[in-house]
């Protein structure tokens, strides 16, 4: 690897930062102290800190010393999940319930990282901005910011993001272009019948009889109206009715979500979804609500910043290490808000198998969104570096 030696000199400074923050976790929209901890150390670093973008988010500008040029935007998630953490080592979270189970305590203190060293070396033309984003885990905050005027404040050329990514080997980057995360999306029907006496069905419209056609006829959106090409998941992952045993309840509630690559296939989807349903309601003398929600759209990486941020991975990783036709995820994120305004790349750093976990972790695996996971504190020199790289050979073709 060839990392910056003095940003290797700074790991354990950025990893007590990441440990703070992971001890402290906040959720979607409410990541005050972390905000303030980031706030404070951007100024302190003469950096020019915006508060209250997106609520709780925070930008900082840096301006080269060799004059006006391009713009690059470098962004982090801050927030965490609603999750009881398993781990018992020292820097465990101390808020109840909630966890950074999805290691944006890691993100967050490696673009601060990155925002210290180029505060210490702005010998480049153009600015940086570090978008320092919350409520990534549900919220859109990404939305909320850009709603807030976020690139009308900040005309970024283009914007970049970073994912760790377990499974991945440590320190290896994976990125594709095109799509490379699916849409998320939430529905929620409700199928209303007649309730009566169990013993005398033929008194009802049964919604749980009606409900459970339901799910069944969904999954053939996928097998029979999708094309085999297309990728796309659609997961019931809520069935409630009744509260006894020997009454037909009047109604039933099926939810769950859909994940696309693109909006073609979304459209197609929700459309099949909400005919289907009507009319499995109708043959059983039932009748549907449906709600369908598109929650963050799919995440599509631009080519031309996938060619030039995998030339800076290779520069700093080697080119062996370097996936550029990474497997795409069902997993969503919201950063594809910012690509959908702006051309850009997100991309995937390997957070290893988890052996990395110090003493103390719990027995789950290093898995995102689990109660076992920590994030790898051995990225951070090689994220931090990768950082400072991009910005610099980017604002170097000025």
């Amino acid at each position: 690897m060839h990392l910056l030696s003095e940003i290797v000199a700074s790991t354990e400074a950025i990893q007590d930062i990441r440990r703070n923050i992971h001890a402290h976790p906040e959720l979607r929209f409410e990541e005050n102290r972390t905000a303030d901890l980031v706030a404070e150390a951007l100024s302190s670093w003469g950096i020019t800190v915006f508060r209250g973008m997106g609520k709780t988010g925070v930008v900082g500008r840096l301006d080269g010393d060799l004059g006006a040029g391009k713009m690059i935007g470098l962004r982090a998630d801050m927030d965490a999940l609603p999750l009881q953490e398993h781990n018992n080592f020292a820097h465990t979270s101390r808020n109840p319930g909630k966890m950074h189970a999805c290691g944006h305590d890691g993100h967050t203190a490696m673009l601060l990282g990155a925002a210290q060293y180029l505060s210490n070396h702005r010998d480049f033309k153009g600015a940086v901005i570090f978008i320092f984003q919350p409520a990534e885990e549900g919220g859109a905050g990404a939305r909320e910011m850009i709603k807030d005027g976020l690139f009308e404040q900040f005309p970024c050329d283009a914007v970049f993001g970073l994912h760790n990514w377990p499974g991945l080997a440590e320190g290896h980057f994976g990125v594709t272009a095109g799509p490379m995360m699916a849409s998320s999306n939430a529905f929620e029907i409700t199928i209303t019948g007649k309730g009566g006496h169990a013993a005398l069905p033929h008194n009802s419209a049964d919604p749980v009889l009606t409900g459970a056609q339901v799910v069944l006829a969904l999954q053939s959106i996928i097998t029979r109206n999708k094309r085999p090409v297309d990728a796309a998941v659609l997961s019931v992952t809520q069935f409630h009715a009744g509260e006894t045993s020997n009454v037909i309840p009047d109604s039933a509630f099926i939810g769950g979500t859909v994940r696309t690559f693109t909006l073609e296939v979304l459209d197609l989807i929700e459309q099949r979804l909400r005919d289907i349903t009507h009319q499995v309601a109708a043959a059983f003398d039932c009748q549907a609500e449906i709600q369908f929600s598109r929650n963050y759209p799919p995440l599509i990486n631009h080519e031309k910043e996938v060619v030039f941020a995998s030339e800076v991975m290779s520069e700093l990783v080697g080119k062996q290490n370097v996936n550029t036709s990474i497997d795409p995820t069902m997993g969503a994120e919201d950063f594809a808000f910012m690509l959908l305004d702006k051309p850009g790349c997100y991309v995937f750093l390997g957070n290893g198998d988890g052996d990395h976990r110090s003493v103390g972790h719990g027995m789950g695996p290093c898995h995102l969104h689990n109660p076992s996971y920590d994030f790898n504190d051995a990225l951070i020199p090689v994220g931090v570096s990768y950082w400072v790289k991009l910005a610099q050979r980017y604002l170097e073709k000025n």
